[in-house]
C-alpha cells in the first residue's frame, strides 16, 4: 500500500512542509524579540515583534490552507488522531497570535509586557507540541513521503 499522499503539491513535493518553517520561525523570533524588549525597553524590539507576528500570521494562513487541502484530500490522513491534534493546536496558536498582533497594533508597547510576552511563550509551547505531532505523521505514518525510487533517464 502506498503512503498517504499530500494533495497540495508541486511536482510531487508537498507544499505544506515547505511553508511551515516560516510561521514557526516568525512566532519563535517574536517571542525572542519580546524578551529583548522586556529587558531593554528598546522600541526596535517592539516593532520587530509586530512585524514578525504579522508575517507569521500571513504565512500561517498559507500553510493552513495547504494543510487543509492535504487533510481533506486523503481519508487516511483524516483518520489520524495526530492530524487533528496538529491542526487543532495550530489553529489555537494562530488565534492567540492574531489577538497578540491586534493588541499590539491597537495598544502599542503596553501590550507586550507581560501579556504579549506570555502569549508568545504559550504559542512557542504549542508549536513544540504541534510540530511533534506533525513529525509523528511524517515519521510514523509516512504522510507525504515518497518511498518510490524515482526513475532516472
Amino acid at each position: 500500500m502506498t503512503n498517504p499522499k499530500s494533495t497540495a503539491q508541486i511536482a510531487g513535493h508537498p507544499i505544506h512542509p515547505m511553508l511551515i518553517p516560516f510561521p514557526v520561525a516568525c512566532f519563535v523570533l517574536a517571542f525572542v524579540s519580546d524578551v529583548a524588549f522586556w529587558q531593554t525597553s528598546n522600541d526596535f524590539w517592539a516593532t520587530a515583534s509586530l512585524w514578525l507576528l504579522g508575517i507569521g500570521l500571513i504565512m500561517a494562513a498559507l500553510a493552513a490552507v495547504m494543510g487543509l487541502i492535504d487533510l481533506i484530500g486523503d481519508d487516511r490522513i483524516r483518520n489520524l488522531n495526530d492530524a487533528w491534534l496538529h491542526a487543532g493546536g495550530n489553529v489555537i496558536a494562530v488565534l492567540i497570535e492574531l489577538y497578540n498582533w491586534y493588541s499590539r497594533y491597537t495598544e502599542g508597547t503596553s501590550a507586550i509586557v507581560p501579556t504579549g510576552l506570555v502569549l508568545s511563550f504559550i504559542v512557542v509551547l504549542i508549536l513544540l507540541f504541534t510540530g511533534w505531532k506533525g513529525w509523528e505523521m511524517v515519521y510514523r505514518e509516512h504522510v507525504g513521503v515518497a518511498d518510490e525510487t524515482p526513475v532516472t533517464r
